[in-house]
């Protein structure tokens, strides 16, 4: 059997929102939640898709993300919003946080609402594309459980802290959306999996010095022993290391600070999420012409894109063209998905009491069962 198994979107997006109303969401509500999801398999981000379905259904069972928590505007203004997520879906607390910033732009021109009391929220780019497919200039953020080691230190005390930012153009929006650490911790945990060494440069030891050690790494993050992913740039100044902690720091400040929640070293304790995200919107008319500014910027991507080339390569892409590229062929060709997480999604449907055969179609369902990690 194949490592991987191709399905279409359609079956994808049915097997979804059918869980997700197993879980106890709204029909409406499991469409939002699904759309999230299966964008970021479209866009060809495996880690933040499908394979997440079992840890948000885990989450509920364990009483992190309450299926029934109602997010309310707890601080407001014109420009403004504070949202107390009360625990809830973070997909959900964000889509009502964005679509808040964007109708909050476009009376004043520009808003930001942050968000305290959430739960993991997906690709952060998502949201920065809703601002962006509004005609807004978009960004969000969110933290995390603490994975980044700061500059010169050897405890994790930051998330991996992503920053995404949207803007329209043409032919392509400009989309853009990182971490702001070296590698997220999916990756450590496939080097785990399969028993590599880590790259160096990536992670550090309890000590604060270079580690290899995949599933070392990943047993003190969970115990808080020391230790973790590097930020953007490594382990030194001299490589930049002091920037990927800055721009970490930067989300923690839209995300955690304005909100008055839970910065990432205490996110995820007792029994908590705690996350929490940022959401920018702003009009691009409050600079003149929103029109003359797509054209300015489709301008110079362009130019970006027939730039010199260096020897023997091809093309320069500009941000968010591979992403509209991916997601063309996955519409028409499918998704591949990982036999790992078919084996979770036929344990899924086992759990919620859905027919494994109807959604995940001729499989050897013993065969998946048996490479199932979804206790």
């Amino acid at each position: 059997m194949t490592s991987y198994i191709r399905y279409t979107y359609p079956q994808l997006k049915t097997f979804c929102e059918d869980c997700f109303e197993k879980f106890g969401f709204t029909k409406a509500e499991s469409e939002i939640i699904t759309d999230v999801l299966l964008l970021s398999d479209l866009y060809g981000i495996e880690s933040h898709g499908m394979q997440r379905l079992a840890r948000y259904h885990k989450g509920i069972e364990k009483g992190l993300i309450k299926v029934e928590a109602k997010p309310e505007v707890v601080f407001e203004t014109p420009v403004s919003a504070v949202i107390e997520g009360n625990d809830g879906m973070g997909q959900l607390i964000s889509h009502k946080a964005m679509n808040l910033a964007i109708e909050k732009a476009k009376k004043s021109g520009i808003a930001v609402v942050t968000v305290r009391n959430s739960n993991h929220f997906g690709i952060a780019g998502y949201y920065a594309k809703m601002a962006c497919d509004a005609g807004l200039f978009g960004m969000a953020f969110t933290n995390s459980e603490a994975i980044m080691v700061p500059t010169f230190g050897r405890l994790a005390m930051l998330g991996s802290n992503p920053i995404a930012v949207a803007m329209p153009a043409e032919p392509y929006d400009f989309f853009f959306d990182a971490s702001t650490t070296v590698v997220t911790r999916g990756k450590l945990e496939i080097y785990n999996k399969l028993g590599k060494p880590l790259p160096e440069g990536w992670a550090l030891g309890a000590n604060g010095k270079g580690s290899t050690d995949a599933k070392d790494v990943l047993a003190n993050i969970v115990a808080k022993n020391g230790g973790g992913i590097m930020p953007l740039g490594g382990e030194t100044e001299q490589l930049g290391s002091h920037k990927g902690y800055g721009y970490g720091m930067l989300c923690e400040l839209f995300c955690s600070i304005f909100s008055m929640g839970l910065t990432s070293n205490h996110t995820h304790i007792g029994g908590k999420g705690g996350t929490c995200h940022g959401f920018l919107a702003m009009d691009p008319n409050i600079f003149g012409n929103a029109n003359d500014i797509k054209e300015h910027l489709s301008t110079f991507l362009k130019e970006l894109r027939e730039s010199p080339k260096s020897e023997g390569q091809e093309r320069i892409y500009t941000h968010g063209e591979k992403e509209i590229f991916a997601k063309a062929d996955r519409l028409e060709n499918g998704i591949d998905v990982n036999i790992n997480t078919v084996a979770e999604m036929f344990d899924m449907c086992k759990y919620v009491g859905l027919d494994p055969v109807k959604y995940l179609g001729d499989v050897n369902f013993d065969e998946v069962n048996a490479s199932s990690s979804y206790k």
